[in-house]
């Protein structure tokens, strides 16, 4: 017996409204209609991806890198318009767009400082 795979990736956020609507307005994720009352979760596929309170004892804040060493790639096949968007809405891009195996590929931060690639080329 094995492991199959991922097969949901959660978030833990300090503020999940407030993260939702950057997720849907700036990546253009769509709500699933149903959903646990501490989470928003998206339709996304392959792998289903949501956002949560916070659980007792985890804080985040300034100076805080959630996630660190964890690498989170989300596929967008307009990576390029989204970067733009995010530069013009002043969100930390992390690394510029590079062209390579994955397609259009940059990396920025989201409002909690979770480091997000997005690539185009799936």
């Amino acid at each position: 017996m094995s492991a199959i795979g991922p097969d949901f990736i959660s978030l833990q956020v300090s503020n999940l409204e407030g993260s939702a609507e950057f997720y849907q307005n700036y990546l253009g994720l769509v709500r699933a209609q149903v959903g646990p009352p501490h989470a928003v979760v998206f339709e996304t596929k392959p792998i289903a991806f949501a956002l949560r309170d916070l659980m007792p004892g985890i804080e985040l804040g300034p100076g805080t890198q959630p996630g660190l060493g964890v690498a989170l790639w989300l596929h967008a096949p307009d990576t390029q318009e989204i970067h733009d968007k995010l530069i013009a809405a002043g969100v930390k891009i992390t690394s510029a767009p590079i062209d390579g195996p994955f397609g259009r590929t940059f990396t920025f931060a989201d409002p909690d400082g979770y480091l997000v690639t997005l690539h185009s080329k799936a």
